[in-house]
């Protein structure tokens, strides 16, 4: 199996350094945004652009001693691109019955003018959560940046960073979804390990091997929870992109450790070696991977999206300023990919 450079997220902005792209962090008010801010423009891996009012971003950098003098700050009410950003807006979103004063009243929110930039080209990727809800930040992305061709779902992944830790990639996976979907389908979970499979291998360089996770391996147990995930597996196989695998319902000691793999699912292409978990619904997901953050002393980098047309990713609430910067990077790489 493939290694990962254990120090996982400088790794990840030396790939970011190689096309410089430019992010946006729409929540200015929020001291850890400007903390983050200050450590990218220091380290180089991204550009920066701050929303909000000029004069008080300034301020409270200075108050805090940060340095964001290389971040680009657009004030929605004075910007030279409002008018343009709300008649499109309004374009947009007029058969849904939004007015031309609704559109104007909206461009001035900072995470839609931010979105509307990435809209129009004038930036790669854009991040919020730190101080909304995720529906603040993927309702509007939905309306304005929209899902990418051939996408049915919008899901999330967590990268979560093991330290010590002797299984998956050297310590790295991928859990999905812990953020969006509720009580996903068997064809809606397919599609989650296919997009699953498909960030794992565009940002990680690695191959997925994507477990479709139970608590019951290869039918132990019988019941319409364990029959949703066995059929996920069926149809995800048809859906994997090149160099990808998947296999369940598997357990997650069946999926990650190799000798209880080859017991309970010998001849699997996965057991033992997994690097995706693909959960059955949202519960399990994020209790997973909570305790997996707190109890294993991981690194959580996400909630990411995926199935979106251009790079946005939500923030949890609970971030710290370095979290921010690790997803920062995560999206640079998000926007080098979706060129």
């Amino acid at each position: 199996m493939e290694e990962i450079n254990m120090d996982f997220i400088e790794e990840i902005k030396n790939r970011a350094r190689r096309d410089i792209k430019t992010i946006v962090l729409p929540e200015t008010e929020d001291i850890r945004i400007l903390q983050a801010a200050d450590k990218i423009c220091k380290e180089g891996f991204a550009k920066i652009v701050l929303i909000g009012n000029e004069e008080e971003i300034k301020k409270s950098a200075e108050e805090n001693n940060l340095d964001v003098s290389k971040a680009i700050i657009v004030n929605p009410e004075t910007s030279d691109k409002c008018t343009d950003y709300a008649n499109t807006l309004y374009e947009l979103r007029k058969d849904k019955g939004m007015t031309e004063e609704e559109a104007k009243n909206l461009i001035k929110n900072p995470v839609y003018f931010g979105l509307m930039m990435l809209k129009e080209g004038d930036a790669d990727g854009l991040i919020s959560g730190a101080a909304h809800t995720t529906a603040d930040t993927l309702r509007p992305a939905l309306q304005i940046i929209r899902t990418a061709p051939n996408t049915k779902i919008v899901s999330t992944f967590s990268i979560m960073v093991v330290p010590d830790c002797e299984y998956g990639a050297d310590g790295v996976f991928i859990f999905s979804d812990c953020g969006l979907n509720e009580n996903p389908d068997s064809e809606q979970l397919a599609e989650i390990a296919a997009s699953s499979a498909r960030s794992t291998k565009n940002l990680l360089d690695i191959n997925p091997y994507v477990a479709m996770l139970s608590y019951s391996t290869y039918g132990s147990a019988e019941s319409e929870m364990v029959n949703k995930v066995a059929e996920a597996a069926e149809l995800a196989k048809q859906m994997m992109p090149e160099g990808s695998f998947v296999d369940g319902p598997l357990q997650v000691d069946s999926a990650i450790v190799a000798s209880i793999g080859a017991s309970k699912a010998p001849g699997s292409t996965v057991a033992g070696k997994a690097n995706v978990f693909v959960f059955p619904d949202l519960n399990s997901a994020n209790i997973g991977y909570k305790l997996v953050e707190r109890l294993a002393k991981a690194k959580a980098y996400g909630p990411m999206c995926q199935g979106i047309a251009k790079p946005v990713n939500d923030l949890s609430r609970g971030c710290s300023s370095d979290d921010i910067v690790g997803v920062v990077a995560l999206t640079a790489l998000q926007a080098q990919e979706n060129e």
